[in-house]
């Protein structure tokens, strides 16, 4: 596996720290007087999503994670998981829907999605730019109420609550 110096340590970057995937949201290069050079860098676990501050010190060699994406479409979801295709293989697989909790109310069958990976094994997805859901409940808008902006709350897709412009319908 490719090993990365502490000056290789930019934002983006993907790297291995005791068996877990991290990616650098921010590193910072620093150097007091006749002390080694060191790398203060601002990491988040792939896996479980938690951010940690972590200082490398000049010699030390990182161990680059081994992550990257593959297209995959959503099938269906049920209690307590989702199960996705990848659309290569056909391979299906599944992920707990607590590791993906805020994106669930996003996703609808068949969309098309790409799936973090972490070696083989898929730990995250990341959603298009853009999603369609349908408005399942609203209030009723009022023609000539839009003076303030207009926008009220309304229910789209899977549960989820969001804002909407003024006079959309069900549907």
């Amino acid at each position: 596996m490719a090993m990365y110096s502490i000056t290789d340590l930019k934002p983006g970057r993907a790297v291995s720290i005791d068996g877990q995937p991290y990616l650098v949201m921010s590193s910072q290069f620093g150097r007091k007087s006749q002390s080694k050079a060191n790398m203060q860098c601002k990491l988040k676990n792939l896996q479980t999503g938690v951010i940690m501050a972590r200082n490398f010190q000049g010699s030390e060699k990182i161990e680059q994670a081994d992550v990257g994406y593959k297209h995959v479409q959503f099938l269906y979801g049920d209690q307590t998981s989702c199960t996705f295709m990848d659309l290569e293989t056909y391979d299906q697989f599944a992920l707990q829907k607590d590791d993906i909790e805020d994106l669930v109310g996003y996703l609808t069958d068949g969309l098309e999605v790409d799936a973090l990976m972490y070696g083989e094994k898929p730990i995250s997805i990341k959603l298009p730019s853009t999603v369609t859901l349908e408005v399942k409940e609203t209030i009723p808008g009022v023609k000539g109420d839009t003076a303030t902006g207009g926008g009220e709350a309304g229910e789209a897709g899977y549960g989820t609550d969001g804002h909407r412009a003024a006079l959309h319908q069900r549907g």
